[in-house]
């Protein structure tokens, strides 16, 4: 029989042995990993990615009949069948027409060189959602910390530019006496060019009041607010 007579103390527990670096190590391999808390996380919304989706192919689309200007207009090497749309088109929105070509309007490729800097802000949200969020499925992928906050504010900063280029696209017109649109009938106007256009109007600003209301939410963590709740707080570990 080995005497123990000489130990100073009892064995300590397996646990208390290790150094802390060691067990803190070993705690959280053995628990899932889930957020603080009270801490913030952004998770990308159904609208947000259901929106870029469908927004974003349209979008390039459209980009190219712009850049490609006069091949994909009518009569063009690349106008049918890709962009035989743009030929109605382009005669509801004369900005989009013949007319502006001919005249050197620059105010069409000016626009349509912002949407290429929206879209590319798009798809790096789009790119940082999917590379570093945690979650089985794309749409349910969580960020936290900074990859979270850039996501966020990179998804703000682009919509905000969306809305802000529909508006100033629209009311270029109206302060122009209409001169591009005024020769359609009411019917003509309201299904061909109000409801396309305005989707890039309202969809975009319910994205900036969501995207807003994230960042003031975490702002508010941040300065210790405790009456702020995080939206999606991970439920506690329970301990055994």
């Amino acid at each position: 029989m080995v005497s123990t007579r000489n130990h100073p103390s009892n064995f300590p527990p397996p646990d208390a042995a290790l150094t802390p670096s060691k067990a803190l190590t070993k705690t959280n391999a053995t628990r899932p990993r889930t957020s603080r808390p009270g801490s913030w996380t952004h998770t990308p919304s159904a609208l947000t990615l259901t929106w870029l989706i469908i927004s974003l192919p349209l979008v390039i689309w459209d980009m190219i009949y712009v850049f490609g200007r006069p091949y994909t207009m009518a009569g063009g090497s690349l106008s049918s069948p890709i962009y035989t749309p743009y030929i109605l088109y382009g005669q509801v929105d004369r900005l989009y027409g013949i007319e502006a070509w001919e005249e050197h309007n620059g105010f069409t490729a000016a626009q349509t060189a912002l949407n290429l800097i929206e879209t590319v802000g798009y798809l790096g949200y789009l790119y940082i959602a999917y590379v570093h969020g945690e979650g089985e499925r794309f749409g349910r992928r969580t960020l936290a910390g900074g990859w979270g906050g850039l996501a966020c504010l990179l998804g703000f900063t682009v919509a905000v530019m969306t809305v802000s280029k529909t508006l100033l696209y629209e009311l270029n017109d109206v302060f122009s006496g209409f001169r591009h649109t005024g020769h359609n009938d009411s019917l003509r106007l309201i299904f061909l060019y109000m409801i396309p256009n305005n989707l890039w109007l309202i969809i975009p600003s319910i994205l900036v009041f969501v995207f807003g209301r994230e960042i003031l939410h975490g702002l508010a963590i941040a300065s210790g607010d405790e009456s702020s709740k995080p939206a999606r707080a991970a439920s506690p570990t329970k301990e055994e």
